[in-house]
């Protein structure tokens, strides 16, 4: 707070504190008792001492900065977040290229020679 905030605030709180402060108030004194009974007459009331206030005092110094208070607790933990939206399906990729034509397989084994064929059938001699 600023020191001239400070000095205005604390002239208000005394004068607030000074206007609420009891101020005598003139009392009358009791009215007599009137007895009828043959009593010997009431002593005189005592005087009444009327109290005037003097004149209003200065306003008293600045009271001292008082002690700086206890750190807060910590504040509770906020609630969990919501859950973002799942993420738009990706493009499909290109197609790959074509691949090499393999190599030519090597020629294969030459096969075994086959058994030999039967003797055919003797013909009709020629006439």
């Amino acid at each position: 707070m600023n020191k001239n905030y400070t000095v205005i605030a604390a002239a208000i709180l005394a004068s607030l504190a000074l206007a609420g402060c009891n101020k005598p108030e003139v009392v009358a004194p009791p009215a007599p008792i009137i007895v009828t009974t043959p009593a010997p007459a009431p002593a005189a009331a005592d005087p009444v001492v009327i109290a005037v206030p003097g004149p209003k005092g200065a306003t008293g110094a600045t009271g001292a900065t008082g002690d700086t208070g206890n750190t807060g607790s910590t504040g509770n933990t906020g609630a969990t977040g919501s859950t973002g939206y799942t993420g738009a399906t990706g493009a499909t990729g290109n197609t790959g290229s074509t691949g090499y034509t393999g190599a030519t397989g090597a020629t294969g084994a030459t096969g075994n020679t086959g058994n030999q064929g039967n003797q055919g059938n003797p013909g009709t001699p020629a006439k």
